[in-house]
């Protein structure tokens, strides 16, 4: 019989599928690429891609676990930035990659090892998840925009 949570399983499903559909829709986009901020206004892919793992880190925080980085270090990431007067301080896109894979290893081992989550943080999981979710179909749109083929058929 089955101990752990149903809502173990959501959330379980939701990291695997958005870390998925992040990596289809980043695959094969270069540094150069994730710095073109479409018209000059929306955000570009790296400034998207980490901002994902600055707020993904809150989510390894509820659960427990450490952040992959040092939250004040990449600032330039967070909620509210304007990501276009701060892109001077952006990483390469590969390094971002490596940071949302560590970030994918520590939520998988953290979920196959938790029995419940706090009550009081299920809110603010799902809230996390949807941010998730938000921001993975932003790059798969700006994919497109670059001229690159649609990564999910």
């Amino acid at each position: 019989m089955e101990t752990k949570s149903n809502e173990i399983g959501l959330v379980k499903n939701q990291v695997f599928s958005t870390a998925k559909i992040v990596a289809l829709n980043t695959e094969g986009i270069t540094h150069e690429e994730s710095m073109i901020f479409p018209e000059n206004k929306a955000n570009c892919m790296n400034w998207i891609l980490g901002h994902l793992i600055y707020i993904r880190n809150g989510l390894l925080n509820v659960l427990g676990e450490e952040s992959v980085w040092d939250g004040e270090q990449f600032s330039c990431y967070n909620r509210g930035q304007i990501a276009w007067d701060r892109k001077d301080e952006f990483i390469s896109f590969e390094d971002l990659k490596s940071y949302l894979q560590q970030s994918q290893d520590r939520l998988e081992a953290k979920l196959n090892i938790v029995e419940h989550f706090n009550p009081e943080h299920i809110q603010d999981i799902s809230t996390l998840c949807l941010h998730e979710i938000y921001h993975s179909g932003q790059l798969g749109y700006l994919r497109r925009i670059l001229g690159k083929p649609g990564a999910i058929k």
